[in-house]
């Protein structure tokens, strides 16, 4: 996937209001490398540790709204701390992770970062953090509501029964009925049946 190195000054364009110098210090300090990149349907950041002379690496979607951009780079940045701190001992989204990660999020908080509604999503999430951003359906359903360029991208839970959607790549769906927290899709093509998430984004045929 392509990825574009980000200018730090260009990089408060992708930021709330009131972070930028935040995350400014913690990037400098730690020397961190970060990247942009284009959507990926499966994760929104990755981190890579320092190793034979390469800095920290840190890549994040760049399609993000800047509420998400802020989180899923903050999810990252605790990778970096944990591993400063335990190296590999730990799991990559133990104990260790969640608490480095919760202190992170608390700061944000703290400044006021966050509109409402998203301030009270991560309150209650802050204790036990989500393994994945994209894991976190209740904060992926409040961000969604700030999306500025949805591209007519809608959730699954958002659609009437029946509605035909294509999901990354054209595959064309039919959306059937809920099961349990999932809503089960059956592909036109094929005819297989899938289990979507509620939150999982797609296009409206």
């Amino acid at each position: 996937m392509p990825k574009q190195e980000a200018p730090l000054a260009a990089l408060k364009d992708y930021l709330p209001a009131g972070s930028f110098d935040e995350v400014l210090y913690y990037l400098q300090h730690y020397h961190v490398h970060l990247t942009i990149t284009r959507k990926r349907q499966s994760i929104l950041g990755d981190y890579r540790h320092a190793h034979t002379g390469k800095n920290h690496r840190i890549s994040v979607n760049g399609n993000l709204n800047k509420y998400a951009f802020l989180i899923t780079l903050l999810h990252e940045l605790a990778h970096l701390f944990t591993y400063e701190r335990y190296g590999h001992r730990v799991l990559p989204h133990g104990r260790e992770w969640k608490d480095e990660f919760g202190k992170i999020l608390a700061k944000f908080i703290l400044n006021k970062v966050f509109p409402a509604d998203i301030e009270k999503t991560l309150l209650a999430t802050l204790q036990n953090p989500a393994a994945s951003s994209c894991g976190d359906e209740k904060l992926l359903r409040v961000l969604h509501k700030y999306d500025e360029n949805k591209d007519g991208t809608h959730l699954i839970e958002q659609l009437p029964h029946g509605a035909l959607f294509s999901i990354k790549g054209g595959r064309i769906f039919k959306l059937e009925e809920k099961i349990r927290k999932r809503y089960k899709c059956v592909e036109v093509k094929t005819g297989k049946y899938f289990l979507f998430s509620p939150v999982y984004e797609v296009n409206i045929i």
